[in-house]
């Protein structure tokens, strides 16, 4: 009888113990759900103010400016004002469009810039300094949104985010990697002298009274202070004297557009992503209409075979994005033809289930006539049902480690986005051809993918991530992980990702999240699997919008990603 009686009440702690572990995998598997209104951004205090902004009367383009100028604050590692980025809205009647805040080449900038007297590459010149800055485009972006669409003050909406400026950011223990482990470019870059020069503890506040001068300036003079005024001169003065080409004009010349987004069908949603210069939209439509012939749902989730097709698919975009891709301003993309669904079955005849397919087989396809890791993205939903989703950078991580001591901010990379010299990769591995070549007020191409989904013409998603070239590929898997695997916001953010560009010939897995059967079978079909190169795949900020009308977060624990609604 003890014997019977110690085994039941071990059977009944078993099953209390596995009941608690499935409780607790199913909460963090679902996301905050709220009724009206939401932010999923890269911090909690970002997240915060967006909301607020709503709570007083403010539409998602309030948000929207909120938000980004407090993660110009709070997320320094790639928030910004003196970066650039991209903006895909849909308003609650259906209407839809995109806005190009990207930064442009300075006009003395020239294709060769980067390259010594035997035209190789000089390393690190287009990534690090003053010379691999770009003409910001954020403050122009944020105000023309406001000029729009905004419907408070610049002021009512500006405000809490200098006063979080003042009061300090507390530092998080990821936040304090991304410090330390960029600290000695920095100080390089830098001097010894910048606010993250000094060691620095988890906990920590760090209080920026040089960026909020800088804001009030702003609020107070609006868009012409960062591109006329006062600010552009001291910008000007300093980038000069720090061996940057970046000139009064360039800045007083520069503006944001309003671009067509690009729209696709994936089976029984409509996908309203970026168009060029940025590479997301059309890349993303490429892979997706790939797919589109295939039951993925009859394929389990990250398996053998669904891996192996997305990265086929992949491979093939990759390329034509690398080869047809630039700024439409000054190149003619051929994107009737690149969307073409025959061209694109076409594409796909070369596949074989039993081995995979050499990059080095896979040119672009033919057709007649770089990018950052260090990204940041958030999604907004307002109470009237208006979605934005917006993907901002400085390219690297910090961008060029150029900080300003004096107006409290870094300076992007961008210029590292350019193909410095068709053929070689740039520091994100990404192989360029002429139609990324540097020219004077040129915008560099980006692989950004700001995305909203439709499903029966209503609202369904909104999502995007940072990542540079995995940006595409993570948005993709997390659509694919609602739509054909029917997962909650939280639990297509969650799941592990895997990537593939074309070039280099390799498949990244993130770490120990993949059968380690399935991986040796991949390799005896020849994919080269690397799963080392990226430990963290993408942070992707969603939102969806449920059966019953309400919002459900995906925010991606990968970071300290934050969701916050009413």
């Amino acid at each position: 009888m003890s014997f019977r009686r110690n085994r039941n009440q071990n059977l009944k702690r078993t099953t209390l113990l596995i009941f608690l572990f499935f409780s607790l995998f199913c909460q963090a598997q679902k996301g905050l759900i709220t009724s009206k209104a939401m932010v999923v951004s890269a911090r909690e205090e970002a997240s915060q103010i967006g909301v607020e902004i709503m709570k007083k009367g403010g539409n998602a383009f309030d948000a929207m400016v909120a938000t980004e100028l407090a993660l110009a604050v709070s997320y320094p590692y790639a928030g910004n004002i003196s970066g650039g980025g991209f903006m895909v809205y849909r308003l609650n009647n259906g209407e839809t469009g995109a806005l190009d805040y990207r930064e442009k080449a300075p006009m003395k900038a020239s294709k060769d810039m980067y390259l010594d007297a035997n035209g190789n590459v000089i390393p690190n010149l287009s990534v690090n300094g003053a010379l691999a800055v770009g003409i910001p485009g954020t403050i122009a972006g944020l105000f023309e949104v406001h000029k729009k669409f905004g419907k408070l003050s610049i002021e009512e909406i500006m405000k809490p985010v200098i006063a979080l400026a003042e009061k300090g950011i507390v530092i998080t223990s990821k936040q304090l990697k991304q410090i330390t482990d960029n600290r000695e470019e920095i100080i390089k870059v830098s001097g010894d002298k910048t606010i993250y020069s000094k060691e620095l503890k988890v906990g920590d506040t760090i209080k920026y009274p040089a960026m909020a001068s800088t804001l009030k300036r702003i609020m107070l003079n609006g868009k012409d202070e960062f591109y006329k005024g006062e600010t552009a001169e001291k910008i000007v003065a300093f980038l000069n004297s720090k061996g940057g080409i970046i000139s009064m004009e360039d800045l007083a010349k520069y503006e944001a557009k309003w671009r067509e987004p690009i729209r696709f069908k994936y089976k029984n949603l409509d996908v309203i992503s970026m168009s060029p210069p940025s590479s997301g939209g059309i890349t993303l439509a490429q892979i997706m209409t790939m797919l589109s012939n295939y039951k993925i749902s009859k394929f389990k989730h990250n398996s053998e075979k669904y891996i192996q097709l997305i990265t086929e698919a992949e491979r093939r975009a990759y390329a034509d994005r690398n080869y047809y891709l630039g700024d439409p301003d000054f190149i003619k993309i051929p994107k009737n033809q690149l969307l073409d669904k025959d061209y694109l079955n076409n594409r796909m005849k070369s596949f074989n289930w039993e081995k995979a397919t050499q990059s080095s087989e896979v040119s672009h396809g033919e057709i007649s006539i770089s990018e950052s890791d260090e990204t940041t993205h958030y999604s907004i939903v307002d109470p009237d049902g208006n979605a934005v989703s917006v993907t901002t950078t400085l390219n690297g991580a910090y961008g060029s480690k150029l900080y300003s001591e004096e107006l409290g901010f870094f300076f992007n990379n961008q210029m590292d986005d350019f193909s410095a010299k068709p053929g070689v990769p740039n520091s994100y591995g990404l192989v360029g051809a002429k139609a990324n070549s540097i020219a004077p007020q040129k915008r560099m191409l980006s692989s950004m993918t700001p995305t909203i989904v439709e499903k029966n013409g209503k609202l369904f998603m909104v999502l995007g991530t940072p990542g540079g070239s995995i940006i595409i590929t993570s948005v993709l898997q997390t659509i694919l992980n609602v739509a054909e695997f029917k997962m909650g916001m939280q639990e297509a953010v969650n799941a592990p990702r895997f990537h593939h560009q074309w070039l280099p010939d390799e498949v990244l897995f993130e770490p120990n999240k993949f059968e380690k059967s399935i991986l040796e079978n991949l390799t005896k079909k020849g994919y080269k699997i690397n799963e080392k190169s990226a430990r963290i795949i993408g942070k992707v900020d969603a939102i969806l919008v449920l059966p019953n009308k309400k919002l459900e977060a995906g925010a991606d624990a990968r970071g300290d990603d934050t969701a916050v609604g009413f």
